[in-house]
């Protein structure tokens, strides 16, 4: 039976046709996406999409510009949806929720493609489950929308394929462009698609599996050896728009990857053992997916080459350019998951609906604990959370005409001033700015290279550091430290959850 073969002969139970299979997968992921989804404080980098996506049409290319070009096309679009819903933290995430929901339904689809409904059914309700679903799908990134727009780009390829005509190649196109335009490193995905189509030409369309039109194959001759050729080239030019698109983004993004990701570090062979832990979000999930995943391989014989190649290809690729270049960031390959949730899927539909079903229950219940925790917070380890929340209500609790307030470090990821800024919106003057992350079309503002002359004549100063600090003062460092330690006094520490915030009076004499 071919890779792209139609679907088993099996029947499954008429009760599981009562409802289209793509149904119960993408309900169930909206409800669990959708339960607590504003329960988490936002994160540094939700933090870093609200600053981009609040910004004018211009001032988000001055900031691709700068910095994280890769994520520019998400940001304008985030800047369309929060100018017509508003920038509550539900309203950031909700993007992410509906595109795993969609996600869900398009790989029950491609399940059922693929295999039989029983496979697409199963896979989509245990992708439904996964801690990992939850975790991107209520975050304000892009992971999610590349996961639904891999599985929407895989599933026409299939289409194309067995009934190639020019809007199904147009759709393909559209659906790539999308994929690269989200994530550039979800395009790696393209390598299982071209093993895919390799794969169709060198065994011929009926070996391949690959049903014909209606108006019969793609004949560039009277004997109809050219009607697979015909669709590699079709798929290559299919690939041309995205190609077109991307490749300013890429080679923006190459230029700034020195700071941009200058946190990660080279990839090595135990970060294979720990991703599927890490886009799971929960070790024993994710060790559960690999089993029944490779179970699935082997059931499904030639037509798992597909799903196969759309996990490994995209994590080898990734690994064998992280230890090169740093680029190894486990989340950035969440786009993998739905297929390897489909080759489970293909092991647990080799089994009665019962065993199956109780399968999905117990990787979820499996994953409850990681569900609970990544509703609390979504920073890492889960223990470590961030609360920019408590930091602005003790400022606005005590805050006085003439305030101003100092953050420190302020060139960090922590973005502290944008978490305080984004819970507090009548905030004191941030008085050593001399040029705002805006203006400067970055996603940092600029300080004032003398703090003493800039703090002076300022009779009260919150001070928020990062971490927990008896003596937050202390820890500040070079002229700003000098600058606060020199002219003013510590009236009151409030130790929270990441941060500390302080609030300084200044010191007659001083």
């Amino acid at each position: 039976m071919g890779i792209l073969s139609e679907r088993s002969t099996s029947v499954a139970p008429s009760r599981l046709h009562r409802v289209p299979v793509w149904l119960p997968p993408a309900l169930l992921t909206l409800v669990v996406t959708g339960t607590g989804l504003g329960s988490a404080q936002l994160w540094r980098d939700e933090l870093a999409t609200w600053s981009a996506a609040t910004r004018s049409p211009g001032d988000l290319a001055r900031l691709a510009g700068t910095i994280d070009a890769a994520t520019g096309p998400y940001y304008l679009l985030m800047h369309g949806w929060l100018a017509i819903v508003g920038d509550s933290t539900v309203a950031l995430r909700a993007p992410a929720a509906l595109a795993m929901a969609v996600a869900a339904g398009l790989l029950a689809v491609l399940g059922a493609r693929l295999a039989d409904g029983r496979t697409g059914l199963f896979a989509g309700l245990l992708f439904a489950l996964l801690p990992g679903t939850s975790r991107y799908g209520q975050e304000a990134r892009p992971y999610a929308l590349a996961s639904m727009f891999a599985v929407l780009a895989t599933l026409l390829l299939v289409a194309a394929l067995r009934r190639p005509s020019w809007p199904r190649w147009a759709g393909y196109a559209a659906a790539v462009a999308a994929l690269g335009l989200t994530h550039l490193i979800a395009l790696t995905l393209l390598a299982a698609h071209a093993l895919v189509v390799l794969f169709a030409w060198w065994r011929g369309a009926p070996a391949a599996g690959v049903a014909a039109s209606p108006a019969g194959p793609e004949k560039a001759g009277s004997d109809g050896t050219g009607a697979v050729d015909r669709r590699v080239w079709r798929w290559l030019v299919a690939l041309v728009p995205a190609a077109l698109l991307v490749s300013p983004l890429l080679l923006r993004a190459a230029t700034q990857r020195s700071r941009q990701l200058d946190w990660v570090a080279s990839a090595r062979l135990d970060d294979l053992s720990a991703l599927p832990g890490g886009v799971a979000q929960s070790s024993v999930v994710g060790g559960l997916v690999v089993g029944l995943a490779a179970l699935g391989a082997a059931r499904l014989g030639r037509r798992a080459l597909l799903p196969v190649g759309a996990v490994l290809l995209p994590v080898l690729l990734l690994f064998a350019a992280g230890t090169v270049v740093p680029l190894w960031v486990p989340r950035y390959l969440v786009f993998v998951v739905p297929f390897a949730c489909l080759l489970a899927g293909a092991a647990l539909a080799g089994v009665s609906t019962p065993a199956a079903l109780a399968a999905v229950v117990l990787a979820g219940l499996l994953g409850l604990p990681d569900q609970e925790a990544l509703r609390r917070t979504h920073e890492w380890p889960r223990s470590a959370p961030v609360d920019y929340a408590g930091a602005a209500r003790v400022i606005a609790d005590g805050q006085q005409p003439g305030d101003a307030v100092v953050y420190s470090p302020r060139n960090s990821w922590l973005f502290l001033d944008l978490g305080v800024g984004y819970h507090l919106a009548d905030q004191p003057r941030d008085v050593l700015v001399t040029e705002d992350e805006v203006r400067r079309g970055d996603l940092w503002a600029a300080e004032c290279q003398r703090p003493a002359q800039c703090l002076a004549g300022t009779p009260r100063v919150w001070l928020v550091v990062a971490g927990r600090h008896a003596d937050p003062v202390a820890t500040v460092a070079g002229a700003k430290g000098e600058a606060l330690r020199a002219g003013f006094g510590v009236a009151r520490v409030w130790q929270l959850s990441g941060l500390t915030v302080a609030l300084l009076t200044s010191s007659p004499g001083r």
